[in-house]
């Protein structure tokens, strides 16, 4: 007997189904597997960092104690008021007898106003990858939640019309 050929035309709709999820994959990798390890991560969205952490940037932080912080250190805290945004900046020093940061924004011409509390602080900046924060402010919103699911709609679609394409051709 023979060897049969498989229907070429399957062989690429599967590869493209395939394709599409290793790309959904590949982007939610940067957004789920540092959590794994402690990580918490955080867009950058104002430019007090820069260029050091320019907008759009995906930010890792990780936790720990508040006094082993150094001068010069990136970390994430909560700021004051209401909304308690997460605020990134670097320590200019580092007041563990008092229990708080003086803390500055690289692109900012002076010191934050107030000194940052320990009882804010989140963790130090270990790792951040420029751009990525816009993928994932993307990514975990909405229409990012329903690209995702069209996109696994679609690889679904490709595989079973690339199952269709291998039957027919073992027809003929």
């Amino acid at each position: 007997m023979g060897k049969r050929k498989g229907n070429p035309l399957g062989a690429v709709l599967r590869t493209l189904g395939t394709l599409l999820l290793l790309l959904l994959v590949a982007a939610c990798l940067p957004l789920t597997v540092p959590r794994l390890f402690g990580y918490q991560i955080y867009s950058v969205i104002s430019g007090s960092m820069e260029p050091a952490l320019p907008i759009g940037s995906l930010v890792y932080i990780q936790g720990g104690e508040p006094a082993e912080v150094k001068e010069g250190d990136v970390i994430a805290f909560y700021g004051a008021g209401e909304g308690g945004a997460v605020v990134t900046h670097r320590v200019l020093e580092n007041r563990a007898l008092m229990g708080e940061f003086v803390t500055k924004g690289d692109a900012n011409p002076q010191e934050d106003l107030t000194p940052v509390p320990y009882a804010r602080y989140i963790g130090t900046a270990a790792h951040s990858i420029p751009g990525a924060g816009v993928l994932a402010e993307f990514l975990t919103g909405p229409k990012g939640k329903a690209a995702a699911g069209g996109v696994i709609a679609a690889a679904v679609a490709l595989q079973l019309l690339a199952s269709a394409a291998e039957r027919t051709g073992r027809r003929e």
